[in-house]
């Protein structure tokens, strides 16, 4: 516990040498990990992996047996009366389920992208910094150290951007791989919904056996 205050207060202090722009940095730290958990959770509440195809063909046979999320969402569309209410129904759980996600991943992209142009920017200050040492001072001590002020805070606001931007990069391909999965979960779930309700139009006689 000892050994843990010390390494603390050097990480402020390497962190405080960055100057303004490593606020910057942080707040899109957050932002990029609060997105990112956020989607990641609510994918995983979905309960889609869980769940195997022969349990949504049973389900949409009879969706009062439906369990879960899944079945939630069966019981939704399934008391449509004809082709029309199930797209209309299913456009509905899409812009419910899909749009937000879609929304998240085009934030938590953004704040990626930016994280890099963050740390440039962190560079761009600190080189200005040293030029403005360099061209007040008058090389003593205090010069000195007003040089190696800026360019310490360029060289730790560009390696804190990308060390910000390598994980979210990787993080994000993973929620956008998941969250296309999902996608091509709910047009699967559409296409035997729609095969479940065309037997039971054909059944009652309101389409003929040939359509």
């Amino acid at each position: 516990m000892q050994e843990t205050v010390p390494i603390w207060n050097q990480a402020i202090d390497i962190w405080a040498t960055g100057g303004w722009g490593m606020i910057a940095l942080a707040v899109d730290a957050v932002l990029i990990f609060y997105f990112g958990f956020s989607i990641f959770f609510r994918m995983r509440g979905r309960g889609y992996h869980e769940v195997q195809k022969k349990h949504w063909i049973k389900w949409a046979k009879n969706p009062v047996t439906g369990k879960g999320p899944i079945g939630k969402m069966i019981r939704f569309v399934m008391v449509a009366r004809n082709f029309e209410e199930l797209r209309i129904f299913f456009g509905e759980l899409k812009q419910t389920q899909v749009a937000p996600l879609n929304r998240d991943l085009k934030v938590m992209r953004t704040c990626v992208s930016v994280a890099p142009l963050l740390g440039l920017l962190g560079t761009v200050t600190g080189m200005l910094a040293t030029f403005a040492a360099l061209a007040t001072g008058s090389g003593g001590d205090k010069t000195m150290e007003l040089v190696a002020s800026g360019i310490s805070e360029a060289l730790i606001t560009t390696e804190t951007g990308l060390i910000v931007a390598l994980p979210g990069i990787l993080f994000q391909y993973k929620l956008a791989r998941e969250h296309q999965q999902y996608k091509s979960f709910l047009a699967q779930l559409q296409t035997i919904c729609y095969q479940r309700l065309y037997k039971e139009l054909r059944k009652a006689g309101e389409i003929e056996s040939g359509e």
